[in-house]
């Protein structure tokens, strides 16, 4: 069953965990599709969350996660990779949960590149995208939360957040 906006109207540390075990489909343009399990996120909580981009306010960049919940938030790190997020929450509420990792994809840069997400994704919205949407199939994961990665800039009160989820059966394999 494919997600409707609902679920994503909720704050992300509710978000990004209730997103473990669900299956992330991408339909290509030859109509392919690939439905990889998300096994792993991270939430970014607003201007209050040191880690997040809307902490130092809005900018253009960041202009996309102050928008309605589901809007898809996708940005270039390193000049080469580009990142997969959800906006949470009601607008002007800056909210993403990070997609980190697929079943056997780790590290976000990986997965984008193999499920072939640019930019051209900004600013779409999760549930009515004809290329890119998130299906529940009733799996049930075992969660662990740890710290986010990558964050060092934030400091250790916002590095030491439990706010990575991932599924403790990716974690075996």
């Amino acid at each position: 069953m494919k997600l409707s906006p609902d679920f994503f109207n909720r704050d992300v540390l509710d978000v990004a965990p209730d997103l473990i075990g669900k299956i992330l489909v991408r339909k290509f343009d030859d109509n392919t599709e690939l439905r990889l399990r998300i096994t792993e996120t991270e939430a970014y909580r607003g201007q209050e969350d040191k880690a997040c981009h809307a902490h130092k306010g809005r900018t253009p960049r960041t202009e996309t996660m102050f928008m309605e919940f589901g809007t898809i938030y996708i940005y270039l790190i390193y000049g080469m990779y580009w990142m997969l997020n959800i906006v949470t929450e009601k607008e002007e509420i800056p909210q993403a949960v990070l997609i980190r990792a697929l079943e056997g994809f780790d590290g976000p840069g990986k997965l984008t590149r193999k499920i072939k997400i640019d930019k051209t994704f900004n600013n779409t919205h999760i549930c009515n995208n004809n290329n890119l949407h998130i299906e529940d199939d009733g799996y049930i994961p075992e969660i662990v939360t740890a710290p986010r990665i990558g964050i060092d800039y934030a400091g250790k009160e916002w590095i030491e957040k439990p706010w990575r989820y991932i599924d403790k059966n990716s974690l075996r394999k």
